[in-house]
Formats: structure tokens, C-alpha cells, sequence
């Protein structure tokens, strides 16, 4: 009790630096995607890499980074806070290494999964430092104010980030960047976080985690193996088959455990599944584009890697903005209303930027951007909240998780759609048709893969003309990545409909 009592005092006396150090942890995660986001298609390039294996270098990451998000949380209560951060950094280090050293496609995209899990082992126990170290309602909402700020301040500079290390370092040292940073995180976490665990915290849940983490990895499976060989193709139909098997039971599972890893007897709130709802189809449809937009400005628009991360500001710069737009609404509107709003916008924003990147013009495709970020952003603050205020206190913890799982199980299957319907069109595109012979054939298979993957230079090279074979490929990918975002704008749109009708029941049945 007296070692709790002096370690709360020691954070009391300090708790800007202790905040601003469980904030840069956060940080790196969102730091980290964004800048890969920008130098994939240079990687596509370097290893000649095929679609599916680029899908699996961010799929990899956040498959391990959402599966092992509350198993992270659940040790890092019992075992201590501060020593699992610090070996989240170790990991996260270790593993940035290891992808900026990976001499394949492979090799990368496996170093991206154990990069994944170390970055589920250094959000989550950041996230339990900064709540465990403010206590009082004013001292708790300044915190996470100042940690919303430098998670939106990161998502705004990292689009930059990226394109200036592609352009002066090269792709690999989007990766080894993140090494000097870990090392000065981790002696800032020596200095400034004390030790602190919950002796009553819940024990681990083996056969939730296997099962969760088999049900996304089976559907990712599928969705990417539809696009490389056909929806209808073993590996696709296994993927999604195992994936459903997976998810059965992992119900399952829970409704036997005594003290489960996700209680779905709380799901029997409609206002709960509506606010679950919404943030997944938030993550499905918005922000998943920070990872799907720069693919486009760079193979559809042709614009450089510096370029492009510049042209993620209109986006970025709306995600920052709009949660505090959200909280002036909030006086006139009810949270279930600002949901169904930032949904609509959403999907009138991927609707416009569909029809710029159809059109190739690149003022409709900026003010797309804008709107959906400007969606994206009211969504971003007020699905944790509904999602928090619909939960018992008691709780609370276990409703952060369902929230956290929910945002990114939704950007890993969001990205592994949209991509697998942008790579399925363009193919339509390039690939449809009769042709003078096998060899002929082989040729457009190959020359659409090409084109697929953002290997524009080996695709000019299969054809006798580069400007006219660049040209096409460049208007072929702008088509497919309007199939993708008109996709998503008619899912976020039907979502808002979900989400009012079952925040109108969750209202009803309360009454």
C-alpha cells in the first residue's frame, strides 16, 4: 500500500512528462501506418511484389496489432504496467528493425506481423498508464484532450513523414526511423512511469484470443486470395469458410468462460451493437483511407511520394479538426444523431472522391477528401464516447477494448475489401477480352498484375509504348479505386441507417 502511495505521489508530481511519454507510445502506432501507407508502392517496386503479398504487408500488422489488443490490456494489468510498455518498445524496435532489414516481400510482411504484436503490447499498457495516473473528471479529460491532440497532430505529419523518407532515405528507413525513437521512449519510461498493476485483474482467455485472431485471419485470407485468384477459388472459399468456423467458436467460448475476454451478454443493448456498428463502419469506410488514399495519388494520379504525403493534408487536417466541430453539435444534437450525420458525410465524401478519381480531376478528388475527413473526424471522437456511454462504470474497461477492437477490425477488413475490390476491377479493366494466343494472354495477365500492384515501370515495360501503357494503367487504377470508394460510400451510408434504427430501439426499450 505504501509503494502505491509513494509511485502515486512520484506521478502526481510529474504527470506532463508521464502523459506526454504514454502519448508518444500511442503515437507510434498511428506513426507507423501512416508512413508505410505512403511507401508501398515503392516497396511494390523494389521487390516486384504482387498485390496480395502488398495487402499482407499492412493486413499482417493489423491482424496481430487487433487480435492481441485485449489479451495486451489483461496482461499488462496483472503483470505491471510500466514492464510491459517497456517491452512493447523493446518489441516494437526489435521488429522495425527486422522489416527495415527484410530482403523479400515476404520476410517483410512477416517482420509486419510481429511488428503488429508489439505494437498491441505498447498501446494498450500506455493506455492503462495514462488512465491509472489521473483520477479526478477535470485532470482525466485534460489528459486524454492532450493525448487526442498528439494522436491527431501525428496523423497530420506522418503523411509528410513518409513521403519526405521515401523521397531523401528510401522506404527502409520508414522502419528504421522508428528505432532512435523507441530507444528514447523507453528512457523516457524509466524516468517518468511508475509500476502499478491491478491485483484483481482478470485472467487471460487462451481460447478467445486463438479463436478471435483465427476468425479475422481466415476472412483477411479469403478476401485477399479472392482478388489474386478468383472469389470462387479454393483458397478464397477456405479463407472465408474458416473464418466463419472461427468466429462460431469463438461465441462459443465466451458464453462457456466464466470471466470472458469480451462478455456478449452486454450486445444485448441495441444502443451498444449500434455504437459498435458505427465506429467499425467509421474504421471500414474513413480511416482505413489514410492507408487506401496514398496507393491512389501515387498509382492512379501519378503524383511522387513527397507529393503525395503533402496531398493527405486536406484529409488529415479534417480528421484533427471535426472531433471538436462534434463536440459543439453535441449541444444541439443527440450523440445517436451525430453518428448517423458523420456516416452520411462519410459516405458523401467517398462518393465525390470516388467520382474526382473517376473524372481524374484533382480538385474533386481534394474536396472528397476533405469531406471524408470531415465525416471521418466527427466519427472519430463521438464512437468511443457512445460507445463508453452505453456500458456500465464497472465496465469500462472491457468497453475500451470492444471499442479498440472494433476500430481495427474494421480497417483491417475494410482494407482488405476495398483493396480486393480495387484489384478485381482493375483487372476487369486490363485483362477482359480476346486476345492473339497464350503468350498474348499471359502478357495482359501479367501487365494487369503489374498495374494492380503499382509496379507502373515493370508494367511499361511489357508493352512496346511506356507512355501509352502508363496512361492506361493510370486510368484503369483511378477506375478500380472509384469501384472501391463508391463501395464504401453506399456502406457507410446503409450503416447510418443501422445505426439510427438501433439507437431508436436501444431509446425505445429503455423507456
Amino acid at each position: 500500500m505504501m509503494t502505491v502511495g509513494l509511485s502515486l505521489a512520484r506521478n502526481a508530481a510529474r504527470p506532463l512528462p508521464l502523459l506526454l511519454t504514454a502519448s508518444t507510445g500511442c503515437a507510434m502506432t498511428v506513426l507507423d501506418t501512416n508512413i508505410v501507407a505512403i511507401v508501398l508502392p515503392t516497396i511494390a517496386r523494389d521487390f516486384g511484389a504482387s498485390f496480395a503479398e502488398i495487402e499482407w504487408v499492412v493486413s499482417t500488422y493489423v491482424l496481430c496489432f487487433a487480435s492481441l489488443l485485449l489479451p495486451a490490456g489483461a496482461v499488462a494489468d496483472r503483470f505491471g504496467r510500466r514492464r510491459v510498455f517497456l517491452v512493447g518498445i523493446g518489441a516494437f524496435a526489435l521488429a522495425s528493425l527486422l522489416c527495415g532489414l527484410a530482403p523479400s516481400a515476404a520476410g517483410l510482411y512477416l517482420a509486419r506481423a510481429f511488428q503488429g504484436a508489439a505494437a498491441a503490447f505498447l498501446l494498450a499498457p500506455a493506455l492503462a498508464v495514462i488512465a491509472h495516473a489521473f483520477h479526478g473528471d477535470a485532470e482525466r479529460n485534460r489528459a486524454w484532450a492532450i493525448w487526442g491532440g498528439i494522436m491527431g497532430l501525428t496523423m497530420v505529419l506522418s503523411p509528410i513523414a513518409g513521403g519526405v523518407i521515401a523521397h531523401l532515405l528510401g522506404w527502409r528507413w520508414a522502419f528504421h526511423v522508428n528505432v532512435p525513437i523507441c530507444a528514447a521512449l523507453a528512457g523516457a519510461a524509466f524516468l517518468f512511469v511508475d509500476e502499478s498493476r491491478d491485483e484483481a485483474a482478470r485472467r487471460l482467455d487462451p481460447a478467445g484470443i486463438l479463436f478471435f485472431a483465427s476468425a479475422m485471419f481466415g476472412l483477411t485470407w479469403g478476401l485477399i486470395n479472392g482478388q489474386a485468384h478468383g472469389w470462387t477459388s479454393m483458397n478464397a472459399v477456405a479463407g472465408f469458410a474458416g473464418g466463419a468456423g472461427a468466429l462460431v467458436a469463438f461465441v462459443i467460448a465466451e458464453r462457456l468462460q466464466a470471466r470472458p475476454m469480451l462478455d456478449l451478454g452486454l450486445f444485448r443493448n441495441p444502443r451498444l451493437v449500434g455504437a459498435v456498428w458505427a465506429m467499425f463502419a467509421y474504421a471500414a469506410c474513413a480511416q482505413v483511407m489514410a492507408s487506401l488514399l496514398p496507393l491512389f495519388l501515387q498509382n492512379g494520379l501519378g503524383r511522387p511520394p513527397l507529393e503525395a504525403g503533402f496531398a493527405m493534408l486536406p484529409f488529415a487536417l479534417a480528421m484533427l479538426t471535426f472531433p471538436h466541430v462534434g463536440r459543439l453539435l453535441g449541444r444541439y444534437l443527440s450523440p445517436a444523431s451525430i453518428l448517423v450525420v458523420g456516416l452520411v458525410v462519410v459516405g458523401l465524401g467517398n462518393a465525390l472522391t470516388g467520382w474526382g478519381a473517376q473524372l481524374g480531376a484533382w480538385s474533386v478528388v481534394m474536396l472528397g477528401m476533405l469531406v471524408l475527413g470531415s465525416g471521418g473526424g466527427l466519427l472519430n471522437g463521438e464512437t468511443q464516447k457512445a460507445i463508453m456511454g452505453v456500458v456500465p462504470r464497472e465496465r469500462a474497461g472491457m468497453a475500451s477494448g470492444i471499442s479498440t477492437t472494433a476500430r481495427f477490425s474494421g480497417i483491417l477488413l475494410g482494407f482488405a475489401m476495398l483493396s480486393g475490390i480495387l484489384a478485381t476491377a482493375v483487372r476487369g479493366m486490363l485483362a477482359t477480352g480476346p486476345c492473339d494466343g497464350a503468350e498474348a494472354c499471359a502478357l495482359a495477365r501479367a501487365f494487369a498484375d503489374a498495374v494492380v500492384a503499382g509496379d507502373l515501370p515493370q508494367a511499361a515495360s511489357l508493352t512496346e509504348s511506356a507512355d501509352v501503357a502508363i496512361a492506361q494503367a493510370r486510368t484503369a487504377y483511378s477506375a478500380g479505386f472509384s469501384a472501391a470508394l463508391l463501395t464504401a460510400a453506399l456502406i457507410a451510408g446503409l450503416s447510418a441507417v443501422v445505426v439510427w434504427r438501433l439507437m431508436r430501439a436501444g431509446r425505445a426499450s429503455r423507456r
